[in-house]
């Protein structure tokens, strides 16, 4: 199944479009990215596209952390599993929209939707008359919580799914760093409109703030540059327009496809080790600040610091490094790279478990994903069959994703219980993150078959569906 794509897309992004750029920008821009002519106006929407996606949900963030502070520690896994148990009724609902509607009508379909969303808070919020703490407040502001969570989680995978439609593996691995940029300097300016609006509107009127950066990016997808595909079969006709064409399918083929094809379930488990990884070290992270800072200003303030650390890490990286670091490298490299960071820091921690070593590892853990690890798990999704780079694409970054951040907690909640502490709990997530490594070697070695148009995924899943029917 995986493999149809390899052999279907011969030709990506519009090659011959007018204006594909030889002027100024264009080569100013090569200086940074290996960016190629036919490929300049795909990769400008993109990052465009990306940077208002990623400033409206950056700008609700600060008020969703607020509700979750407010709830207490207690009522975070509580708030998780109404998470994820809305992300399970939002998948068919968005797989139903890609059965139904072409590209071009689904993608600004679902992101209309999460507007009317924001406008929905906004009218409650505005004539709610509930005092700050009563039961209605706090009900209203877990509502909120979940909702923007799965916005986050959706936001970011329906861009994620367009780009893997949109570019080739070989595209994916040149140009995914810089387009990922986009959405870092989205975050960073979000936030910052949030920083400096807050006190003057009030943080009602940012929902309406986030509402119109989110139709500027609709503005932005439904002016997307054209896809022409050629098959080998297709190269004497003319080419076909894909943005036109319904996918259609099963509204539960996310779920399926995944169940029947060990490619996607092999990055289904490289997710969860990821998440598992990541919420140990938040856990540690939270234990040792709090430990060590005694105030609340002083435990933000550093905070702040180290997120400040990761963006300035992240955004060096993307422009300069991560597109030839995955080229490079290879893609096998490129998704062993965290495994190997985690390796070294969970090492770390348990032999140094100082807040210094859990700053340094979080910096570079989660640089590094933002970086290296979230582009090179893009391209995974280039070489699937297209209804799988929307369908089973949604369901592992959102739902799995999910799902794995709840197997963290657990597992982090039950290893306390039988008396592990930070040391002994780092000493686990060592062969976890060994296993994680193996896991991104071979996801990269079979992607790199299957780009190559070899399928022995192809075969291993007609051999199922041959004994299932």
């Amino acid at each position: 199944m995986e493999g149809e794509a390899g052999a279907e897309v011969t030709s990506g992004i519009d090659e011959a479009a007018p204006g594909s750029g030889s002027g100024p920008g264009a080569r100013w821009l090569r200086r940074l990215v290996d960016v190629r002519p036919g490929e300049l106006r795909a990769v400008v929407a993109s990052f465009t596209f990306f940077f208002f996606l990623l400033s409206s949900y950056f700008v609700l963030r600060p008020m969703r952390d607020e509700v979750a502070a407010s709830s207490g520690v207690s009522q975070l896994p509580w708030l998780f599993a109404g998470t994820l148990a809305v992300t399970l009724i939002f998948n068919p609902m968005f797989s139903a929209l890609v059965v139904k509607f072409p590209v071009r009508r689904f993608i600004p379909i679902s992101y209309q939707f999460f507007v009317a969303n924001m406008l929905i808070f906004y009218a409650v919020l505005h004539f709610m008359s509930a005092a700050e703490g009563s039961t209605v407040d706090v009900w209203v502001g877990r509502a909120f919580f979940i909702w923007t969570t799965v916005f986050a989680l959706f936001n970011t995978s329906i861009f994620w799914c367009l780009m893997a439609d949109t570019f080739r593996s070989d595209e994916a691995k040149r140009l995914f760093g810089f387009i990922g940029v986009g959405g870092t300097l989205g975050s960073i300016t979000g936030s910052a409109a949030t920083a400096a609006l807050a006190q003057r509107v009030g943080t009602m009127n940012l929902l309406i703030v986030s509402a119109v950066l989110l139709e500027i990016a609709v503005f932005v997808v439904m002016r997307f540059p054209r896809r022409a595909v050629r098959g080998p079969e297709e190269r004497a006709r003319p080419s076909r327009d894909q943005d036109r064409e319904l996918i259609g399918g099963s509204v539960w083929a996310g779920f399926t496809h995944v169940a029947r094809s060990p490619y996607l379930l092999g990055i289904c488990a490289f997710m969860v080790l990821f998440t598992v990884g990541s919420t140990f070290l938040y856990f540690a992270q939270s234990d040792l600040v709090g430990r060590e800072f005694a105030d609340k200003a002083s435990r933000t303030a550093v905070l702040a610091k180290l997120e400040l650390a990761v963006q300035t890490l992240t955004v060096v990286t993307q422009i300069f490094f991560t597109g030839r670091i995955i080229r490079w490298m290879g893609l096998g490299l490129a998704l062993a790279l965290l495994p190997i960071i985690s390796i070294l820091g969970f090492g770390a921690l348990a032999m140094l478990p100082l807040f210094g070593t859990v700053a340094l590892f979080t910096v570079l853990r989660r640089g590094g994903n933002f970086a290296i690890t979230n582009p090179a798990m893009e391209v995974l999704f280039t070489v699937v069959r297209r209804e799988d780079k929307y369908k089973a694409k949604n369901v592992i970054e959102t739902f799995v994703y999910r799902g794995g951040d709840q197997i963290g907690a657990w597992a982090y909640k039950g290893l306390t219980k039988l008396g592990l502490g930070l040391v002994g709990i780092s000493y686990v997530a060592v062969p976890l993150s060994i296993v994680w490594l193996g896991l991104g070697l071979w996801l990269g070695k079979r992607q790199a078959s299957l780009a190559a148009g070899e399928h022995p995924v192809v075969k291993e899943m007609s051999a199922v569906v041959a004994v299932t029917t």
